[in-house]
């Protein structure tokens, strides 16, 4: 920025200072845009989640609907993962090829979500883990067959971010995820204020994945990155039941698709579902997993049974080393009861309180 913009020093520290372009007429002009949410039916649940320029509506949402086609209640758990990993690549692949801001990119939001797309997308998953980068699909209507394209390669994505659930006396439920993308931002405040100022432009692609390639998450002016925030409402018969969200980068619809996949169809208590080991396959050669997954005698299932691959996660150390995200959830117990749930160990744990706790 300019004028009154100055970064907060520590003694001895020297900060250089590059002339920015934007000025305060740029955030006198900015205006919050109010959206309808994504909208899923999963094993009787109503998933809403957040819509593009956000990727993690549409990325959850089409995974959901790929697994639709499982019953992972009645999988091992080594088959039920597997399907999880192909559902997720497969996703990501369309993820990268379609999401942007809709202002700028026509964003095929209805196509995503479609279960008729999600068939083409699940008949690509057979006995043995697709190679990545795998090509996204097309999810404009007739869909039909098993198309293959171009390979779409997976783009960086990094920084910090919080999420937040709460709910209020009378049953209304918040799902707020806020981010400034790198711990610290981009390392200045604001004068007088003390609020960090983000670095998201990182999460524009600043070239296509090929020369003349089309890519939905250029950077062009007044435009929004492409995020993968994606806090999830899940109701049943329109009566909130769960609510989850997370932090981690690209890896957090991840983080959510898993924790709903651990609690919905696993048959895990919302706490365990979240505090289970993580492992996020985004559309790349290996997945990431967590020590306590990687280690497992299911990672090893994974790859001698169904040739997965995976790469350790040794924890969110900036900028390159992404890992499967942090997450909180609020779980709807009735009778105005409620179960705050927070991270037990990732990060040193998470907050998770209540203002009035049961005996």
């Amino acid at each position: 920025m300019q004028a009154d913009d100055h970064p907060v020093t520590t003694p001895g520290q020297s900060v250089v200072q590059q002339p920015g372009i934007m000025t305060m007429n740029d955030l006198r002009g900015y205006r919050a845009r109010v959206q309808p949410p994504t909208h899923v039916a999963y094993r009787g649940l109503d998933i809403y989640s957040m819509a593009p320029p956000s990727s993690s509506g549409t990325t959850v949402g089409e995974a959901l609907n790929i697994l639709s086609g499982y019953n992972l209640s009645a999988e091992s758990e080594t088959t039920a993962l597997f399907h999880y990993l192909e559902a997720s690549r497969l996703s990501y692949a369309d993820r990268n090829a379609y999401v942007g801001d809709p202002r700028y990119v026509s964003v095929p939001t209805s196509g995503l979500l479609n279960p008729a797309f999600a068939a083409t997308r699940r008949c690509l998953i057979g006995s043995k883990a697709l190679t990545s980068p795998v090509a996204p699909g097309d999810p404009y209507p007739p869909y039909t067959g098993c198309p293959q394209n171009a390979a779409q390669a997976q783009p960086p994505e990094g920084g910090h971010t919080n999420n937040i659930v709460t709910s209020d006396k009378w049953g209304d439920i918040v799902a707020y995820t806020n981010t400034i993308n790198f711990f610290g931002g981009s390392g200045q405040t604001v004068p007088g204020a003390g609020f960090l100022l983000n670095n998201e432009m990182t999460d524009f692609d600043f070239a296509p994945p090929s020369a003349g390639a089309y890519d939905p998450n250029l950077p062009a002016g007044g435009k929004q990155p492409r995020s993968s925030m994606g806090p999830v409402i899940a109701l049943r018969n329109g009566t909130p039941v769960f609510s989850v969200g997370a932090a981690g980068g690209s890896t957090i619809p991840e983080t959510i698709l898993q924790t709903i996949v651990n609690h919905v169809d696993l048959g895990m208590s919302l706490p365990d579902a979240l505090a289970a080991p993580r492992v996020s396959q985004t559309n790349s050669a290996t997945s990431l997993a967590e020590p306590d997954f990687y280690n497992s005698a299911l990672a090893q299932q994974l790859t001698s049974q169904y040739g997965e691959q995976f790469t350790l996660s040794t924890g969110p150390i900036l900028p390159l080393d992404y890992y499967p995200g942090d997450a909180t959830a609020l779980q709807v117990l009735g009778d105005g009861q409620y179960e705050a749930i927070a991270e037990p160990v990732r990060l040193g744990g998470g907050s998770a309180m209540v203002v009035s706790p049961r005996p």
